[in-house]
């Protein structure tokens, strides 16, 4: 009996203490109209609720009153209500929060009235999109944005096109870093961002996807890439960030930046250090299927030309093609089942480093002699080694990129800039030549053909073809011409059995490379010799080198006349000098 009193105690005193339902309502002090969304707190906890449509709110409490109740909503003053019991209905009126702001000025960043008025069509991102962007990197999420077409030569290299255009070299784009052409003199395009601004120190990018060259010259018909990189009078203190994904990715940026002041406070000097690595391993180009025009399947016995197979093309040697003539007749020197054939090349993996690095260092130095006149000067540097993909596939290894800024301004009114831009390929070399030379080298294609065919008949391969069953030679009296019995006996036999043809030139590939050929092995320290030895010269010396020690000089100012109506007039000169092999000189006038 005493153990079920206590219970029932026990029970009376939860009952007491179980939580109670506090309600009310929140308005406008002046409309008498609810506020949808307002939030109202028990003052001290994180006990509390929004109104809902009807402005109402409910908050299930438990604990001792008297309470106080914050109450907040976006435009109006915060408040502070006490409750002495939750017995009643809460009115809560709130008032709006009306203050008195300073004069502020809206400055534009990235369209012109000039802009806005023309046929331009702008895509943005912004520093908030550029942090957010799902991608590798900000560039690569430019991909994104409208009537923009981005092409991944590599891990390293990216591409992006407009129009229409989908190149791996953009020339007929324009990509601007502060103003600055950022092409590779050599290669008179932009190599993506592997040679461009490190990410945290990006502040926007816009991209006009049609002709523009009313506003950035003859360069700009089919788009422009502009990036704006962040001040350091603006934007200071440290930043880094570290990204790691699949194929071994690393990728590592630190931005740096401060600003010094004089005697009476104002920042006079200011100054931005950038320092951007990335790591990987790059795709490996392994595809060994028939290139799209061959006219020569994956099932042809005597192989194909593969997609990534360098130096099996089979077009500079004409001795290489039995199809017809060998099977009509056993008796043509036992050349049955020979029929076209192609070299063993050299396959991509083996001629390419897949190891990409990328490393970038940049930095700049500000000074302002007012507010809006400064002076800056800014150097960057890009190394690395990826892959690029153009006619042909390259190997950009140890490529080194300058660039030296110095620029004076007069913020919205006028600016003098210099720069140059230096460009040294390196030892960079083109793969697909590579795997060719080397192989010319060995031997030619010729004399490789012919080894192939004797050995084919010195082991009695076109006997054991016709040995295969279901084989039937040409007869002459049968009544069919040569053609048709070619083309409806001959060829369904032959394509019944290519597996088997198959492996009678696969025997006589290895007898013909390694035995009687010695070819060189991937790995070996005849075929590293050789690699070498062809890779560090030139091509005008019989090498695949890339030989690239290229400049651009350019020389430009602008200045904006304010006309009537709030229009402006505005008027760039720049000149340029492009050393190569040879010098040109142009200038442009743009208004």
């Amino acid at each position: 009996m005493k153990y079920i009193i206590t219970c029932l105690i026990i029970l009376i005193t939860f009952s007491f203490t179980e939580a109670q339902t506090l309600k009310g309502s929140v308005k406008d002090d002046k409309s008498g109209e609810t506020l949808i969304g307002a939030s109202v707190v028990i003052s001290g906890t994180q006990n509390g609720a929004s109104t809902n449509v009807n402005g109402e709110f409910e908050i299930k409490y438990s604990g001792e009153y008297p309470i106080k109740l914050d109450v907040n909503f976006i435009g109006y003053s915060s408040k502070s209500v006490d409750v002495a019991s939750p017995s009643n209905t809460i009115s809560i009126e709130m008032s709006m929060d009306e203050e008195m702001l300073d004069e502020i000025d809206i400055i534009e960043q990235r369209l012109s009235d000039k802009q806005k008025e023309s046929a331009l069509t702008v895509e943005a991102m912004d520093a908030l999109a550029i942090k957010e962007t799902p991608s590798v990197s900000f560039y690569e999420g430019l991909g994104n944005l409208k009537g923009v077409d981005l092409t991944s030569a590599s891990i390293g290299f990216k591409i992006i096109n407009t129009r229409g255009f989908n190149s791996t070299s953009p020339v007929r784009s324009l990509q601007l870093i502060d103003g600055v052409d950022n092409q590779a003199p050599g290669l008179n395009f932009s190599l993506g961002n592997f040679l461009g601004a490190s990410e945290l120190d990006v502040l926007n990018v816009d991209i006009i996807a049609g002709a523009s060259t009313a506003f950035y010259g003859p360069n700009a018909f089919n788009g422009v890439i502009s990036m704006t990189t962040k001040n350091p009078y603006d934007f200071q203190g440290l930043s880094a960030s570290v990204k790691v994904g699949e194929r071994a990715l690393t990728e590592v940026g630190v931005r740096w930046a401060d600003a010094i002041k004089n005697k009476n406070g104002e920042e006079k000097f200011a100054y931005k250090i950038n320092l951007y690595f990335l790591k990987a391993n790059d795709w490996e180009a392994t595809n060994y299927d028939p290139i799209t025009e061959s006219d020569y399947p994956i099932s042809n016995p005597g192989r194909f030309n593969a997609v990534n197979t360098y130096g099996d093309e089979g077009f500079s040697a004409s001795n290489n093609n039995f199809s017809r003539a060998s099977a009509v007749s056993n008796s043509l020197n036992g050349n049955t089942g020979l029929g076209t054939f192609f070299r063993s090349g050299y396959n991509e993996i083996d001629l390419v480093d897949y190891n990409t690095e990328n490393l970038k260092l940049g930095t700049s130095l500000h000074y302002r002699f007012k507010p809006t006149l400064e002076l800056n000067y800014s150097f960057n540097y890009g190394t690395g080694t990826t892959v690029y993909q153009g006619d042909n596939r390259f190997s950009i290894k140890g490529i080194h990129f300058f660039q030296n800024k110095l620029e004076l301004k007069n913020r919205d009114k006028w600016f003098v800039r210099a720069y140059a831009t230096n460009e040294d390929a390196g030892d960079s070399y083109d793969a697909y030549f590579t795997g060719l030379k080397m192989l010319e080298e060995q031997e030619s294609e010729q004399d490789w053909n012919t080894r192939y065919t004797n050995n084919w008949r010195l082991f009695g391969y076109g006997d054991s073809v016709t040995s295969i069953d279901g084989y039937q030679g040409y007869d002459p009296n049968s009544g069919l011409s040569q053609d048709e019995w070619y083309n409806d006996i001959y060829l369904p036999w032959f394509n019944d059995n290519s597996e088997e043809i198959s492996e009678f030139h696969s025997r006589n590939l290895e007898y013909t490379d390694f035995v009687d050929g010695k070819k060189f092995k991937p790995g070996s320290a005849e075929y590293d010799a050789l690699f070498n030895k062809i890779t560090s010269k030139e091509l005008l010396k019989g090498g695949t080198k890339l030989y690239d020690k290229s400049a651009l000089y350019h020389l430009q100012g602008g200045y904006n006349f304010d006309l009537e109506n709030g229009k402006i007039f505005t008027a760039v000169i720049s000149g340029c000098m492009h050393l190569t092999l040879e010098v040109t000189f142009s200038m442009k006038l743009n208004i």
